[in-house]
């Protein structure tokens, strides 16, 4: 798979990884996690390494954790969570429950989620940071009236990602956020890759254009991620699943060729005309 590094340390990430929001939320019966030991068994063997939840998300911390290490592959991912509450104490507490759930020593990313008393957590962050509780802290959000305040945060405080919205149809990041990251050497991860999936709506009963063969494209999923990975910026995508199948495809956006600046233009062109 095709790898970015990740600018403050040079350490390298593979360019597709997995959202949990809904999809991992789930109860203990066998027959509802079956398939998501099965997408995470797929991610591991197709290269893919970050996993990103947050406590926001029900139980997915917890089901992540639990089978990742039931099936024996909890050392091949890379994990990320966030803190989502006011207050340093509370920040704290959830955080630690955060790591008991995930079933992790040291948290490889911990995120503040939607900004929620960002300057209190990464204070914490930063200090756990340097005990080595966290190996990395970031920001996120998953609005596009959110990249401004991004993009001042990244540029007034210490982080190693920043982590928001972005898509072939969303393209606002372009403008000054995605730049900004790459100026200041903040690593990217984006969410919401499929515009809460109204992109797949538009193309639905429509074939892939001959020319996207160019871009080994095989599926609708892979263009629009391959778009998104295609910027240099970008560090990881995370769309969602409990799929196997769909965990296949999405992880084949990132083998093989990316388009260039002029492939790009032509993806949002054609998506513009649909």
């Amino acid at each position: 798979m095709i790898e970015r590094k990740i600018p403050s340390t040079g350490e390298i990430l593979p360019v597709i990884g997995l959202g949990s929001w809904l999809q991992f939320d789930v109860g203990p019966s066998s027959i509802e996690r079956e398939a998501l030991k099965e997408v995470l068994k797929k991610m591991a063997e197709l290269g893919g390494r970050l996993i990103d939840s947050s406590p926001m998300y029900g139980k997915s911390e917890e089901v992540i954790g639990a089978l990742t290490t039931e099936l024996g592959i909890a050392g091949k991912f890379f994990y990320a969570t966030k803190v989502w509450t006011n207050g340093e104490k509370p920040g704290i507490e959830q955080m630690e429950d955060s790591m008991r759930k995930m079933r992790r020593s040291t948290m490889d990313l911990m995120q503040v989620h939607n900004l929620v008393d960002y300057q209190t957590h990464l204070r914490t962050l930063n200090k756990w940071k340097s005990e080595g509780k966290v190996r990395y802290t970031g920001v996120t959000h998953y609005t596009s009236s959110s990249h401004e305040k991004l993009e001042s945060i990244i540029r007034s405080e210490k982080i190693d990602f920043v982590q928001f919205n972005y898509s072939i149809r969303e393209i606002n990041a372009e403008r000054n956020l995605l730049p900004a990251a790459m100026d200041r050497g903040v690593a990217v991860i984006i969410n919401v890759p499929f515009d809460q999936n109204s992109l797949f709506k538009i193309v639905k009963g429509k074939s892939l254009p001959e020319w996207t063969a160019d871009y080994d494209i095989k599926s609708w999923g892979q263009f629009f991620l391959k778009y998104i990975i295609s910027h240099p910026a970008v560090t990881c995508v995370i769309p969602g699943t409990s799929a196997p199948e769909h965990l296949i495809d999405n992880m084949g956006a990132g083998f093989g060729t990316l388009p260039d600046e002029k492939g790009r233009m032509k993806m949002v062109s054609y998506i513009e005309k649909l």
